[in-house]
C-alpha cells in the first residue's frame, strides 16, 4: 500500500509538472528585458555600453509594480524622505559588476543646487539631474491622484542609479549613458503613479549639461 500511495504521488507530481500549473518565467537575459522591460532602445543600447555586454543575469519581473506600490505607500505615511526601494539590479554574467537603480522620496534640502559634487555634473532635466562614472540621480516632483494631497503640494521623487564598482571614466558619453538609463526606468515609474505630464519628463532624456 505505501509504494502504491508513493507511486500515485509520483505519478501526480509529474503530471503537475508537465500539465497544469504556473509556467516559469522566460529567462530575462538581454538589455531590452531588464528592469520590467522599461529600458527604451536608447536606454538599452546604454546599458550594454557601460556594462560591455548584450547579456545579462536573468532579472525577474516584479520590480515596477513593486517600487509604485512602495512609494505610494510612503506618500499615504506621510513620509517626506524614505529609504531607498530598490527597482532592479542589472549584472554582468560572471562577475559581480552590477548597477543597482532604486526609487525614493527627497527633501528639498538634498537637492544638489550649486554644490558641486565629485564625480558628478549638473544636466537640465526633470527638477534637477546629475549623473557621473558612477552613479546618476534624477528628482522630479509629480501630481497625481494616486497621490492624495500631491496637487497641492507635488510629490517629490528621486532616481538612482549606481555602479557597486566602475572602472568608466569620467566621460560626457559615460554620463549621457548613465542618465538615459535611469530616466528610462523613472519615465515608466512616473507613468505607473499616474504623475501629470510624466512628472515634466519627455520621452526622450534632454542630456543639456547645466
Amino acid at each position: 500500500m505505501i509504494k502504491r500511495i508513493a507511486s500515485m504521488l509520483a505519478v501526480g507530481l509529474l503530471a503537475t509538472a508537465c500539465g497544469g500549473g504556473e509556467q516559469p518565467e522566460e529567462w530575462r537575459t538581454t538589455a531590452a528585458q531588464q528592469c520590467d522591460d522599461t529600458l527604451s532602445p536608447d536606454g538599452a543600447r546604454a546599458l550594454q555600453r557601460v556594462l560591455g555586454t548584450a547579456k545579462f543575469v536573468h532579472d525577474p519581473r516584479g520590480g515596477l509594480d513593486r517600487v509604485v506600490q512602495q512609494l505610494t505607500e510612503d506618500h499615504a505615511e506621510g513620509w517626506r524622505r524614505t529609504p531607498s526601494r530598490a527597482m532592479c539590479n542589472v549584472q554582468v554574467p560572471g562577475n559581480q559588476d552590477r548597477i543597482d537603480i532604486s526609487f525614493g522620496r527627497y527633501r528639498d534640502n538634498e537637492l544638489f543646487g550649486d554644490t558641486q559634487a565629485i564625480n558628478l555634473h549638473p544636466y537640465v532635466m526633470g527638477k534637477e539631474a546629475q549623473s557621473g562614472p558612477k552613479a546618476a540621480y534624477l528628482f522630479v516632483e509629480c501630481s497625481s491622484p494616486q497621490l492624495k494631497g500631491s496637487e497641492d503640494e507635488h510629490a517629490r521623487i528621486i532616481g538612482m542609479l549606481r555602479f557597486n564598482r566602475s572602472k568608466l571614466p569620467d566621460t560626457p558619453a559615460v554620463r549621457e549613458a548613465n542618465l538615459t538609463i535611469l530616466h528610462s526606468v523613472t519615465l515608466a515609474v512616473v507613468k505607473k503613479l499616474g504623475c501629470r505630464n510624466n512628472a515634466g519628463l519627455l520621452d526622450r532624456p534632454v542630456l543639456t549639461p547645466k
